[in-house]
């Protein structure tokens, strides 16, 4: 694994009125088979794996992340752009909030979704 940190912090704006300002701190380059965890203050673990063909972009959906205290779900954007994002259960509310400032919608909550 490298990490590579960017000095100076580089910093951009990004939502529908560019209020929202995001921090690119670092990047890291794994290896097939390595892991990183990221975690919150409550230290719920949410993991990225390197594989030989691709990522592992999220732990198990209706497994590892609803054991780590998080929701996933499928958004949709004014632009038609389609992302999968992490909720904290404990900040549903902020997610809606997020949601209609930026004018995006819920398709569906994938952990709920029913799988055969």
């Amino acid at each position: 694994m490298k990490i590579l940190k960017n000095k100076p912090v580089r910093t951009f704006n990004v939502g529908l009125d560019q209020s929202i300002t995001i921090k690119h701190t670092c990047s890291i380059e794994l290896d097939h088979n390595e892991q990183i965890t990221f975690l919150n203050e409550s230290k719920d673990e949410y993991d990225v794996v390197r594989k030989s063909w691709g990522f592992y972009a999220t732990p198990s959906l209706n497994g590892r992340l609803i054991n780590n205290n998080f929701k996933s779900a499928l958004v949709k954007n004014e632009k038609k752009k389609i992302y999968i994002m992490i909720v904290e259960k404990n900040k549903i509310e902020d997610f809606y909030n997020y949601l209609k400032k930026e004018k995006n919608e819920l398709i569906e909550w994938l952990d709920e979704k029913e799988i055969d």
